[in-house]
């Protein structure tokens, strides 16, 4: 019988993300392989210089049993000049990496993919569940469900399983995006016109993401399976907004404007986005996760106490 440890690829494994699965994973057991991009004193991280479908990953998928799968092209300037790039990084590049994982006997892959592949905002209808069909949106979204339909082709009847997760915003220490906004609003006391908002939204604390990943490589499985998963609150907006800043020990700004002007001044300066993901619901359907035996280790308030405490056990 082997004592060797169980080796995981990580890609993205210095982003935000990674920086939390990493350790997670190596203080359970698993000996981490990192993707670089940059040189790094760590005898097991592996140099890679591109995401393409131009990567070297022999060295970096031989003997390995997971792969985690989290580096992705996120945000461009001008996303509507980008699609050769998402398509090239977010779709090609994965499915590059699958196959070069699938030819070097990798058992799990992991694969971090977006809610939106759903759309930005259910409102008005039942909440998402893993088998709707998909609507997704932004080149990023449509990028995350072709790349997902690609690997569900990819690894139809072979040895390697695929976990496809889909997670809504995902929130922490070093979040970037619109989280890295909202935090820095809500420390500074910036009023916010949000007060007014009737909506319903899921949210994920990174580490339970990173406490998904870690469950997930343990647990048996389809060829291919997806989950939505969340914290287990799923609440309006000036609601997270509030529990924010109480977090951050600093009083809510929030100030009533209505919800229709609101929609109109955000449309005046092309952010419809925004108008989905502040005014609209994002309600997800928590009952597949569950039947992992898999729960949310953290709550919703523990998970913002670690955005401006993060060395909270």
């Amino acid at each position: 019988m082997s004592n060797r440890r169980p080796t995981v690829l990580v890609t993205g494994a210095s982003g935000f993300v990674g920086r939390h699965v990493v350790p997670l994973l190596a203080g359970h057991g698993w000996l981490v392989r990192r993707a670089m991009r940059t040189p790094s004193r760590d005898p097991n991280d592996i140099m890679i210089d591109t995401l393409g479908p131009s990567a070297d990953w022999s060295d970096a998928v031989v003997g390995a049993n997971a792969v985690v799968h989290l580096a992705a092209r996120v945000h461009h300037k001008n996303e509507e000049h980008a699609i050769e790039l998402y398509q090239t990084v977010n779709v090609e590049g994965t499915l590059h990496l699958a196959r070069a994982a699938m030819a070097a006997g990798v058992q799990h892959f992991i694969f971090i993919s977006t809610i939106l592949v759903h759309g930005r905002s259910n409102s008005g209808r039942p909440p998402f569940r893993e088998d709707d069909f998909l609507t997704p949106r932004g080149l990023y979204g449509m990028s995350k469900a072709a790349a997902e339909a690609g690997l569900k082709e990819l690894v139809a009847g072979g040895s390697m399983r695929v976990t496809v997760i889909r997670p809504p915003m995902i929130y922490g220490a070093g979040a970037k995006g619109n989280f890295a906004y909202l935090e820095k609003a809500v420390k500074r006391g910036v009023p916010l016109p949000l007060a007014n908002i009737r909506n319903r939204r899921a949210f994920l604390s990174v580490e339970n993401l990173a406490s998904f990943i870690l469950h997930r490589l343990s647990q048996p499985g389809q060829d291919f399976d997806v989950f939505l998963v969340a914290d287990s609150e799923q609440v309006s907006t000036p609601l997270f907004i509030e529990r924010l800043a109480h977090a951050a020990q600093t009083p809510p700004r929030l100030f009533r404007l209505p919800a229709s002007l609101l929609r109109a001044m955000l449309m005046l300066i092309g952010r419809s986005d925004a108008c989905d993901s502040l005014l609209g619901s994002l309600e997800l359907d928590l009952s597949k996760v569950a039947t992992t035996g898999w729960q949310p280790p953290l709550s919703l308030d523990d998970g913002l106490k670690r955005v401006v405490s993060p060395r909270l056990p």
